[in-house]
């Protein structure tokens, strides 16, 4: 959906980051059709899908300037306004180097520059995974307060963080959706949190 935050939850290993891998067309699918904004998964829905890895992949001698440059040389729809200004919010150096920095540190830079893109789809594979729980609600805030208003997000994670900014969840096993349904539903009808839905349907 258009301007919505979408969770796709699941344990280690149930599929999450496959499903986001084929969004982003990094792996094919082995049977079915997936589509974005209508097109089939090619050049076309590269260009406006904005992907966050679940791991940093920047070179360790890179400075972060040097991954800002990156970014704006590859997608014409970054905004390296956005992302100086983020960075400058969290106190990471431009001049620093990706080995200097703590891990929670160098996916912080990533999600920074995947949310400056003006993309219409936004794919966050675990974005929270490496930081403490003190970080957790200023990445939300980051991703809340910077990504395109017309623009879908979706994030995968194991985590019951999240479920206070999604508006729609998928609940997924072995590659297979077993749950999907609009947060304010769920809450009308079972009148359970998601991380409590999640454990009696995981309980199965």
């Amino acid at each position: 959906d258009e301007n919505s935050l979408n969770g796709i939850i699941g344990k280690s290993g149930s599929g999450k980051t496959t499903l986001i891998k084929i969004l982003a067309g990094i792996l094919n699918k082995n049977a079915g059709e997936v589509t974005i904004s209508g097109k089939s998964i090619g050049i076309e829905t590269k260009k406006i899908v904005s992907y966050l890895p679940e791991r940093t992949y920047f070179s360790p001698n890179m400075r972060v300037k040097d991954t800002i440059n990156f970014f704006e040389d590859f997608y014409e729809d970054f905004r390296r306004d956005r992302a100086e200004q983020m960075l400058e919010s969290l106190n990471i150096s431009k001049n620093s180097k990706i080995k200097q920095l703590s891990k929670g540190t160098r996916e912080k830079v990533q999600l920074v520059l995947v949310m400056s893109r003006e993309a219409e789809v936004y794919l966050l594979d675990e974005p929270m995974g490496g930081v403490d729980p003190a970080a957790r609600d200023y990445i939300l805030k980051t991703i809340l307060t910077n990504y395109n208003e017309n623009a879908s997000v979706i994030i995968t994670t194991h985590l019951s963080d999240v479920e206070k900014v999604l508006d729609d969840v998928v609940f997924i096993k072995n590659g297979e959706i077993v749950f999907h349904k609009d947060v304010d539903v769920i809450r009308e009808e079972k009148n359970m949190s998601i991380d409590s839905l999640f454990r009696e349907v995981f309980a199965c």
